[in-house]
């Protein structure tokens, strides 16, 4: 059994049976604390999801994190940042009106939400790698442009192979 202190315990409980299903847990309230029973495997599947939820994220995107493929990463603003002024750094993080994140969203193709002093990032692994290493940049102070620049040029695109293309074969002369 896990136990975890959850600040959005309420959301939890409204999806309770919605995160039992998909899960394959029980999951049962004290107050703040949740607690969750099932197999080792799903109880840690679980409570990576909540600790996501707590982190602010929505149920869908939460319940991403059940493939083995994604992870769930956190980034302290405070240990990366050069400057004091953090407001300032997480303006940077944010960009006007939010197209920052937005942005870095599309081209990473993962979840991003800020809270606080900290980042949070749902996606696949490689794409989370490059989503940290990109947010540590701009916090450091790099400029958008080179920012979202590197972005563009480590963007994996999907390989798509739906079996049309016949193989060449090879004729006689």
């Amino acid at each position: 059994m896990i136990r975890i202190l959850s600040e959005r315990s309420g959301t939890i409980l409204k999806n309770k049976r919605e995160l039992e299903d998909k899960l394959k847990i029980k999951i049962s309230n004290k107050g703040r604390i949740i607690e969750i029973e099932g197999t080792p495997e799903d109880e840690n599947v679980a409570e990576k999801i909540i600790r996501a939820i707590n982190f602010s994220f929505q149920i869908n995107e939460a319940l991403t994190l059940a493939n083995e493929e994604t992870m769930f990463e956190q980034i302290n603003i405070k240990n990366i940042s050069r400057t004091k002024n953090l407001e300032r750094t997480r303006g940077r993080v944010i960009g006007k009106e939010g197209k920052t994140l937005k942005t870095l969203s599309t081209l990473t193709d993962c979840s991003i939400k800020l809270k606080d002093n900290h980042v949070g990032i749902i996606g696949y692994v490689e794409e989370v790698e490059r989503c940290i290493q990109a947010l540590t940049s701009l916090i450091k102070g790099a400029k958008w442009s080179n920012v979202y620049a590197y972005l563009e040029k480590h963007h994996s695109e999907p390989i798509l192979d739906y079996g049309i293309k016949e193989p060449k074969k090879k004729t006689k002369q």
